[in-house]
């Protein structure tokens, strides 16, 4: 025997390996071998026990491994061995164990595999392997554990394949492209422990699993599984024989209908429940509130409706709890603040419309219909690493006590109503990655400690009323991870953001005072030449109209004033004589002349003297 595990033994394997002739175990796992397998290794014709695993081992297997006829046990994963598996395994009848997994194997599997009647445990997993796996490995009645994961597989699954495998206990054929039904002799296959089917195309309703009492993991997302009818969850009333359950993740289907109330009795060991992405729908059961040692809960992107129930606060070991995009209504249960625990809370994309609770390190509140203040509570949450209240109607300023979130390092508070200053309490958000802020109403200047983040690698300030002198350093020196556009009054900061500088505003702000004067002045010298036409205008009309009064309404005076005026009509005033009267000149006491007009009184029509201004 020869064991060298867990050394920090490297180079290759010597050849004189091969003269080890009375060999039968030889341990060289979890060292930093290179190099290929030598293929003299053959000459340990008694070697039963070859462990080579976790090293730097390339190239292919060596034709002659198939002469180890003794060979019980074959590991050699964990290295970055490349080629087919050669047909020659199939011919060591000895072979229990083979691990081949986590390499760079490829090509098909070979038929005559199905001849290793004691293999117990197979492992091809994270290969590159492909074609159709052949029916002949599933009538391995001994195998215990069977690992074709992560490959390229395609075909379906024998429908006996629960008969055939009769002490099956981890069945992993995951990230695939098997297809077709899932087989239904699965059901009697009593002591699978792990069974993982996720990542494939698998299709029909699932049976029942009654029989799978010693089952702890179930694994079967993102397949074709159910038919969005109102039945497809029945099968997990037939997980509560399951006691020792501790992981079921069935996300990623076609199940529809409504969560049965049967979950209440699973096992109170089970510990991760996803069921995200199917088309669940009507309400969250209150039975999830006995599966008290759940850690993670995920419902997201279903059809759940109604409220969140309020035992989930019962769940005191949950860490994770993700029901976003779902159609969730009512009030967020404050029986979450007693989730002392909890890590993710996802409640995004729903109806949700009432204020926030104590809660958690990661905080996801997105897209809902929130309102009114961010509470000052929040600013309790010592641990809370992540807040996401984005896209709701939350409005008043930015509590101060949000700089008591040390541990904060994504902040994302865009599209509401929040108005006011960035706070200077923000300033203790050190450790700060992400911080948007983006179409709000906040005012006043860009605080400068943002540059002293030196962890901030994005920084959306965009749409608000912010202004003064954008700040230069870290991550304001590049536009591709702060965003400022929307700030009218903003200046200075790096060229880049084509926002005015010192000098230019200045001149700006000159520019336009004196615009401002010019049309202020523009603007009263327009009124007054309105003004002034106006009044002429109106003065002109006055003078017509009196002038016309005048010419209508000859002047009145006495005789005696125009006897005197006249001179009394003697020939020195007389100006003028026609066929109805004479013309005179008359000079007024206040020394205004006048013309005066004496008519012949034989003449018809005539009656009076005739005098005008």
């Amino acid at each position: 025997m020869l064991d060298l595990r867990n050394n920090s033994l490297f180079h290759k394997l010597p050849q004189e390996i091969g003269r080890l002739h009375r060999l039968e175990l030889l341990g060289l796992s979890r060292n930093s071998i290179g190099g290929e397998i030598p293929s003299n290794i053959s000459a340990c014709s008694k070697l039963s026990y070859l462990h080579i695993g976790h090293n730097l081992l390339v190239g292919e297997l060596p034709p002659t491994l198939g002469h180890l006829s003794n060979l019980k046990l074959l590991n050699l994963q964990n290295n970055s061995l490349s080629g087919s598996i050669p047909p020659f395994l199939g011919n060591l009848s000895s072979l229990e164990d083979i691990a081949l997994l986590r390499n760079r194997l490829s090509g098909v599997m070979p038929e005559i595999l199905g001849q290793l009647k004691n293999l117990t445990f197979f492992s091809v997993s994270s290969n590159e392997m492909s074609g159709m796996v052949p029916s002949s490995l599933f009538n391995l009645s001994n195998i215990r554990i069977f690992d074709i994961g992560e490959n390229n597989f395609h075909g379906t699954l024998p429908s006996k394949l629960g008969v055939s495998m009769p002490y099956l206990k981890v069945l992993l054929v995951s990230m695939n492209q098997l297809s077709g039904p899932f087989p239904i002799s699965i059901a009697n296959a009593s002591n699978l422990v792990s069974l993982e089917f996720a990542e494939n195309k698998f299709t029909g309703k699932l049976s029942s699993f009654r029989k799978l009492e010693q089952l702890q993991l179930l694994n079967i997302y993102h397949n074709l599984l159910g038919s969005d009818s109102a039945n497809d969850l029945n099968f997990l009333c037939s997980l509560t024989n399951a006691t020792s359950l501790e992981k079921v993740d069935i996300s990623g289907n076609n199940f529809g209908g409504i969560l049965p109330e049967c979950i209440s009795n699973l096992s109170a060991t089970i510990t991760i429940f996803f069921m995200q992405r199917n088309n669940i729908v009507w309400r969250m059961p209150a039975g999830f509130g006995n599966l008290i040692n759940l850690e993670i809960l995920a419902a997201r992107g279903n059809q759940l409706s109604g409220s969140i129930p309020f035992v989930i606060g019962r769940l005191q070991k949950l860490q994770l709890f993700s029901v976003g995009a779902n159609s969730l209504s009512g009030a967020i249960p404050t029986s979450l603040g007693n989730l002392t625990m909890l890590i993710t809370l996802d409640l995004s994309r729903n109806n949700l419309q009432a204020g926030l609770s104590s809660l958690s390190i990661g905080l996801y509140l997105s897209s809902n219909r929130l309102t009114g203040a961010l509470p000052f509570e929040v600013g309790k949450l010592r641990n809370l690493g992540e807040l996401d209240v984005s896209q709701n109607m939350l409005s008043g300023v930015i509590p101060n006590d949000l700089g008591g979130c040390i541990m904060l390092g994504v902040l994302l508070m865009n599209g509401n109503f929040f108005h006011g200053s960035i706070p200077s309490s923000l300033s203790s958000l050190r450790g700060l990655t992400s911080l948007d802020l983006s179409r709000n109403n906040l005012t006043g200047k860009i605080p400068d400690f943002l540059v002293a983040f030196g962890s901030l690698r994005y920084s959306n300030l965009s749409y608000n009323d912010l202004e003064g002198l954008v700040p230069i350093g870290r991550v304001f020196e590049n536009t591709s991870t702060t965003f400022l556009e929307g700030n009218n009054k903003l200046y200075g900061g790096i060229p880049e953001f084509h926002l005015p500088n010192c000098e230019n505003l200045k001149q700006h702000k000159r520019r336009s005072t004196l615009k401002l004067i010019i049309a202020i002045v523009s603007t009263l010298s327009g009124a007054i030449l309105v003004f002034s036409i106006i009044f002429l205008c109106w003065f002109r009309k006055k003078r017509k109209l009196s002038a016309g009064t005048n010419e209508e309404n000859p002047l009145r005076s006495s005789y005696q004033s125009i006897l005197k005026a006249t001179n009394g009509f003697s020939s020195e005033t007389l100006v003028g004589e026609g066929s109805f009267g004479f013309a005179y000149k008359g000079v007024l006491e206040d020394g205004k002349t006048i013309p005066i007009k004496v008519l012949k009184l034989l003449s018809q029509g005539v009656s009076w003297l005739n005098v005008r201004p």
